[in-house]
């Protein structure tokens, strides 16, 4: 997912909107790595459970996300920007609750300021729930996957940012695995395809204009996010009103599976925001983006399983040409940056940093 500051983005699969926010976010993030204090022995198995229920959370939830909005979109007649906003209420009284619980400290700032990002941060977030809506599964996770040669390119470009030749080699094959998936799709349309395209569009720049931002503000995701979350909801009100129709139902059960829904996946959206910064927080680079990839395996064969999304043999090999793509970019990005569990694997072993 772009130049990831040591983490790649074969992800975040994560929810296709708060788990979209959180791996843009968290991937801009200065974070640093340093070896871990080494338990004493009667400890180590309660840690290695303790890390292990966290990371199964974050997958499951990341997961869950997904097919849940999915079920919303065709089931409950809830539109894009209207799930959108809901799930931004959720995520910002799950910020409230986190402020005071004292996982980070409020900063103050100009709304002025987080307001252009905010606008952002709705196309990106409505657009790639279109994506979700109009396409399949598979499909919205693979065009999800070229935000990071996207990304690549504007910061190439604009930002003079150097890439090394093996870089650009692991993209290579991101790329052609994606069009060789799409263009293979019975299902895709060509609404479906500009919705998609749009959607990837948007969320590189606006993992650019973040990474930015939080620099000139000097901010963590989560404070940025405080007050990017409901300005949002409120800003997507007036779009809500005039564009989408409130859904109705013609018994009480269609009401309450819809509001279960609803609510369901505003609050595993949530355990999505917090699973992600303790993923990130507790574990390793490597096991951040093995999870990220084991993500989107299990999206891609959910699309499948539960949706009876289609997959002949051409979009089988496309998808293989990505994950292996991702694979092989996350291992030289790694490399490069001494971030390899196995020091003599890095560029430069000496400082290694895992």
């Amino acid at each position: 997912m772009s130049t990831n500051h040591g983490y790649s983005h074969g992800n975040d699969a994560n929810s296709i909107t708060t788990t979209d926010i959180k791996a843009t976010l968290i991937d801009v993030d200065p974070l640093s790595h340093k070896r871990p204090i080494p338990l004493p022995p009667k400890n180590a198995i309660q840690e290695h459970i303790r890390v292990f229920s966290g990371c199964a959370t974050n997958i499951l939830a990341s997961i869950g996300i997904i097919f849940l909005n999915k079920y919303i979109f065709s089931h409950c007649q809830i539109k894009t920007m209207t799930l959108t906003a809901i799930q931004m209420a959720f995520t910002s009284l799950g910020l409230i609750i986190c402020l005071q619980m004292n996982t980070f400290v409020r900063k103050s700032v100009p709304i002025v300021k987080v307001l252009p990002l905010a606008v952002a941060f709705c196309a990106f977030v409505v657009f790639t729930n279109l994506s979700l809506e109009y396409n399949t599964i598979g499909t919205y996770q693979l065009f999800k996957v070229l935000t990071t040669p996207v990304v690549a390119v504007i910061t190439w470009q604009y930002y003079k940012t150097k890439y090394s030749n093996m870089v650009i080699a692991t993209l290579i094959p991101v790329v052609v695995g994606v069009c060789t998936h799409s263009v293979n799709d019975i299902k895709l349309t060509l609404f479906g395809t500009v919705i998609a395209a749009i959607g990837v569009m948007a969320a590189s720049l606006y993992q650019v204009w973040v990474s930015e931002r939080l620099k000139d503000l000097d901010m963590n995701s989560q404070q940025l996010l405080y007050y990017q979350a409901p300005l949002s909801a409120v800003l997507l009100v007036p779009f809500i009103l005039c564009m989408e129709s409130f859904p109705t139902y013609t018994t009480s059960e269609e009401q309450r599976v819809a509001i279960t829904a609803v609510v369901a996946s505003g609050i595993v959206a949530f355990v999505v925001n917090l699973s992600v910064y303790w993923v990130i927080k507790n574990t390793s680079p490597l096991t951040y983006n093995m999870i990220g990839h084991m993500k989107t395996v299990s999206i891609l064969v959910g699309g499948l399983l539960l949706f009876q999304d289609t997959l002949n043999f051409k979009q089988f090999t496309g998808i293989m040409l990505t994950l292996f793509g991702l694979f092989a970019y996350t291992f030289v990005r790694m490399r490069e940056q001494n971030q390899l569990p196995c020091i003599r694997w890095n560029i430069n072993p000496s400082t290694n940093i895992v």
